[in-house]
């Protein structure tokens, strides 16, 4: 099979009664498989009953996106694998556009469509958008939508260009480069884990395209919500965990050292807003960094090893906070535009 459409599924029976039939309408000739993360709801029911013919992988625990997938993944043969999040509308030809670029250029190793918001239809997907890249402090952001600036999708990022991370709600990457790379980092368990993923392959050569004429809906937040203080948690723990992974040393020092203060005024303004859940998740999150980031020791000493690409090449080289509280500059094209034209070209 050249691509398998795996949909990660956790208690979002409602979601595949209504974005399954779509998918599968859509997909063409690739396969559909449903990985079920050992729902509690009756999503595999629902999936026997009405898609007998729908291959299904259940799994015996709820082991997250990152190891869900993984372990989904190692059980698919095809040439692509398409990680869709079962929240998502997809649109007619959405597979096709990006197995041309796959299959014409050798050195991309995965790409995303344009991602657009589900309720919202002219909006940007908070997520996605239209391909994420990550500042020289670590922070991700999309172009289409910075911090919670989310844009109006009028065209302004209908070219293809190469972004420094895919979205996992819905990706295309080559199995080969996958497991070359490790695959997703089950210890994140969710959130980012697509980010260090993608730094691995940019790192090692490999380029990571948005292709915007290809479109879909992603509805967001399916699982926790957006104001989740365990969401939270993950957010800025894995993104600790990403840096310390992927960042070579000399700057990897100075950058954590910036990110203590900045990640501890975070949690003030958590706490500022009335969010007190929120403003101790940074701090558990800090805690559990300085406690386990020596599990990654090894990680970290092969991912420098194999890395042909500097920071400079993966990081976009300036401070997206700065940017965007500091100057006021609050969308991709206006925050960054000598270096937005420098990617496109």
């Amino acid at each position: 099979m050249k691509t398998a459409v795996v949909i990660l599924n956790y208690n979002g029976r409602h979601y595949l009664e209504k974005f399954l039939p779509d998918v599968i309408k859509f997909s063409g000739s690739a396969d559909v498989i449903v990985a079920d993360n050992a729902s509690t709801d009756d999503s595999v029911a629902f999936l026997a009953e009405h898609y007998p013919e729908l291959r299904l992988i259940v799994l015996d625990k709820n082991y997250g996106f990152a190891e869900g997938y993984n372990r989904a993944l190692s059980q698919v043969d095809s040439e692509y694998f398409v990680l869709l999040n079962s929240d998502v509308l997809v649109t007619p030809d959405w597979l096709t556009t990006m197995e041309s670029y796959l299959d014409s250029n050798v050195d991309i190793a995965a790409v995303q469509p344009k991602i657009l918001s589900y309720s919202e239809r002219r909006t940007f997907e908070y997520a996605g958008a239209a391909g994420g890249f990550i500042d020289k402090y670590g922070y991700p952001f999309c172009r289409g939508r910075i911090f919670d600036t989310v844009e109006t999708d009028n065209g302004q990022y209908d070219d293809v260009i190469d972004v420094t991370w895919a979205s996992g709600a819905c990706l295309m990457i080559r199995a080969a480069a996958f497991r070359e790379a490790g695959g997703l980092d089950g210890r994140f368990f969710a959130y980012q884990e697509e980010i260090d993923l993608c730094w691995r392959l940019r790192a090692r050569g490999q380029r990571i395209v948005c292709v915007p004429q290809t479109v879909v809906y992603h509805v967001g937040s399916g699982v926790l919500g957006s104001d989740s203080p365990f969401k939270t948690y993950l957010n800025f723990r894995n993104n600790l965990f990403l840096l310390y992974k992927n960042m070579q040393s000399r700057r990897l020092r100075r950058v954590l050292i910036v990110r203590w203060f900045l990640d501890y005024a975070a949690a003030l303004q958590f706490f500022l807003s009335g969010k007190s859940k929120n403003a101790e998740s940074v701090f558990k999150a800090r805690r559990d960094f300085a406690r386990d980031k020596h599990l990654f020791a090894d990680d970290r000493k092969d991912n420098i090893a194999k890395t042909v690409k500097s920071d400079d090449g993966v990081l976009a080289p300036f401070a997206v906070l700065w940017q965007y509280y500091g100057r006021g500059k609050k969308t991709f094209d206006k925050c960054f535009p000598i270096v937005y034209n420098k990617i496109r070209m």
